[in-house]
């Protein structure tokens, strides 16, 4: 069994870890993402990077107060045509945001960080294209009220693992990474370092 701890309070990337076999201890991380990504941003960082800095942030912050034992910090970047978005706070950002992607394709960008006694092991970062289907109005207001606020402020406007999925004409990546976590790679690690 690997052991590990999730330096997140995402459910749905517990759940895959727990799926594919890892024993996790969860230890959210809850540093200001806002924060750290405007100030990447204003130095003129790529999406690429400002998702694995947040991974490793998170990553190291839980690590550095825990001796010997793995943490993995884990983020995400949405990027449509340079911008990045953030998760809506609230129904009104969650419809315009979903209107900016109606029949676009965006790039998700998900970053995995190992971490052990506050430094980096091993880090890995998957690029998803994904293309929204043309959506109508009602459409988008509807599906986001059955998502509800909730889900939407912890995950995103999509929910690829149940009705998001039917938002997309195509998806070209893995869609445990769309849901956070490239678990296929960090499977790979363990399979080529452990003893």
């Amino acid at each position: 069994m690997r052991n590990i701890i999730l330096a997140s309070a995402s459910g749905v990337r517990l759940k895959i870890l727990n799926d594919f076999g890892f024993n996790v201890k969860v230890e959210a991380a809850n540093v200001d993402e806002d924060e750290i990504k405007n100030s990447l941003l204003a130095e003129k960082f790529s999406s690429f990077d400002i998702s694995r800095a947040l991974a490793e942030t998170k990553a190291k912050k839980i690590s550095s107060k825990i001796n010997d034992q793995m943490v993995l910090g884990a983020d995400q970047v949405l990027d449509l045509g340079g911008n990045i978005f953030n998760k809506p706070e609230n129904m009104e950002l969650a419809v315009s945001l979903m209107k900016r992607l109606n029949g676009k394709e965006h790039s998700l960008f998900s970053s995995i960080c190992l971490s052990k006694n506050g430094s980096t092991v091993w880090m890995h970062t998957e690029q998803v294209v994904l293309k929204m289907r043309e959506l109508s109005d009602s459409f988008i207001k509807d599906y986001l009220q059955k998502v509800g606020l909730e889900t939407i402020k912890k995950y995103g406007v999509y929910q690829i693992e149940g009705m998001g999925k039917d938002l997309f004409e195509e998806i070209k990546g893995d869609e445990y990474s769309v849901m956070g976590m490239p678990i296929k790679q960090l499977i790979n690690y363990y399979k080529i370092n452990e003893k």
